[in-house]
């Protein structure tokens, strides 16, 4: 199972970017989907999930409203919408996959998710 992450750069305050993650290895097997972010010193804090059918979501208190997760499972691919983005929202985003039985099991600890991408930097500046 590979996750590759891309998407990330730099923005200005209030602006906005995609993030997307592309699974392979997954094809035969459902998968909740989760990203990530990691600001230096900081533990790794999820932002948001996403379940295999996409009928539940998750997001934090700092990606509510602001945040949007979404996935074509066609193209084993999931997407993080951000708008509106702040300075603190610099980090680096992972997006990591954790296959499941059921299509709609989403996890919101990182010690759920079995595989991880290698991150994607994403810079907002004031």
């Amino acid at each position: 199972v590979q996750l590759q992450a891309s998407g990330g750069g730099l923005v200005q305050a209030g602006g906005s970017l995609t993030l997307s993650c592309a699974a392979s290895g997954l094809t035969s097997r459902s998968a909740a989907i989760g990203w990530f972010r990691q600001i230096p010193g900081l533990a790794r804090a999820l932002v948001a999930a996403i379940s295999w059918s996409g009928d539940n979501t998750y997001y934090s208190d700092s990606a509510k409203g602001r945040f949007f997760i979404s996935r074509d499972n066609a193209k084993n691919t999931v997407y993080l919408q951000m708008n509106n983005l702040k300075p603190e929202d610099t980090a680096v985003y992972y997006c990591a996959a954790r296959p499941t039985l059921g299509s709609g099991y989403i996890y919101t600890n990182g010690g759920d998710y079995n595989y991880w991408g290698q991150g994607t930097l994403v810079t907002v500046s004031s």
